[in-house]
């Protein structure tokens, strides 16, 4: 099956924000757009993402307002609030026919990789980034973030993608408004397997997102892919705010293998891991954890793809600042200087 990559966002087309997941908070809301705004954006709040709302709408609805604002030709991009926990529920509503005879370009991540696994599956190319937390954090949104958004938004690929210059772990204060301290960024690392060629760059389309919804389609088994169309096939993951001890994610892997996934990838993708979010109920130390999580991959990887090449510590995910992953575009990884790039197919 043949993929799309809907086109650039129009100049006479507006981006649809939609929530998905949980329902949009005022203040919030009205700062992303006001961000888009300056991006030379249109928006129009569809009604899932009405501030107004203080529970999510049903799951039937939310799938309903994805598709409406797919099927208008006024729209050009569509957007998602936010994510949240319960996502999964609201792809049996969705008419996977209706998306793909009107492929638009959607945004969101975390659980919204819910949709965008649904996306892959129909051949369509979805991007990361939301309004919250994307756009909204921080007094000025992150040029590193910008740039990468304007791509996303009006170009027909991501391209290459170069680190950013400075991070952060911290979560960032909307009573205080305060900035958030920034630290130098290291850049990609990458490990190659013993039955790979080192100097041989790795190119596939990309498939994962969040761990946690990753692993919850793996549990569900509703909306996996016929495994043939995941070979030469390139897995993106990132750990989220919830911070998964590194054991759990090396299970996870384990399981993709014994259950002949795994082994189908040329390449992984890890995004720069969180370690620090107010909702955990342990205490990671930020030091070992990227290097703990680093061993578990390869590990696993080792047993299952020896062939494949990983990636570690991309800007991607629920990490600051980020670039929005495609997936479902073809990504390009060389595994000499962890060097990445995204289409053209």
């Amino acid at each position: 099956m043949s993929f799309t990559t809907p086109p650039p966002l129009g100049d006479d087309q507006a981006l649809a924000v939609v929530a998905p997941s949980r329902p949009a908070e005022a203040t919030k809301l009205w700062i992303g757009r006001e961000r888009l705004s300056a991006l030379g954006v249109e928006t129009r709040v569809f009604p899932t993402a009405d501030p107004d709302r203080e529970e999510p709408a049903s799951p039937a609805a939310r799938a309903a307002d994805v598709e409406d604002a797919f099927a208008d030709p006024e729209i050009g991009a569509v957007m998602a609030y936010t994510g949240g926990d319960d996502q999964i529920r609201v792809l049996r509503h969705l008419d996977g026919d209706a998306l793909a005879a009107n492929p638009t370009r959607f945004f969101g991540y975390s659980d919204n990789d819910n949709l965008r696994l649904f996306l892959w599956n129909r051949g369509i190319v979805s991007y990361g980034l939301g309004i919250h937390p994307d756009l909204v954090c921080d007094p000025e949104l992150h040029p590193y973030t910008e740039r990468h958004l304007r791509r996303a938004l009006f170009e027909d690929s991501l391209g290459a993608v170069e680190p950013a210059d400075e991070w952060t772990d911290d979560w960032f204060d909307f009573e205080t408004g305060e900035a958030r301290a920034w630290r130098e960024n290291p850049g990609p690392t990458t490990w190659v397997g013993p039955d790979a060629d080192p100097e041989d760059p790795v190119r596939g389309r990309v498939w994962g997102g969040s761990f946690g919804i990753v692993k919850w389609h793996l549990q569900a088994g509703r909306y996996l892919p016929d495994p043939e169309r995941l070979d030469e096939a390139v897995l993106a993951l990132e750990t989220s705010e919830d911070v998964p001890p590194p054991r759990e994610v090396g299970y996870t892997l384990r399981a993709m293998g014994e259950r002949g996934l795994l082994e189908r990838f040329d390449g992984v993708l890890v995004g720069r891991p969180r370690t620090n979010a107010p909702t955990l109920e342990w205490d990671p130390d930020p030091n070992e954890y990227p290097a703990e999580l680093e061993r578990v991959v390869t590990r696993e990887v080792e047993r299952y793809a020896s062939d494949a090449a990983v990636g570690f510590g991309y800007d991607f995910g629920h990490t600051d600042p980020s670039f929005p992953l495609p997936i479902g575009a073809v990504a390009t990884l060389d595994p000499t200087d962890g060097a990445l790039r995204f289409g053209p197919d």
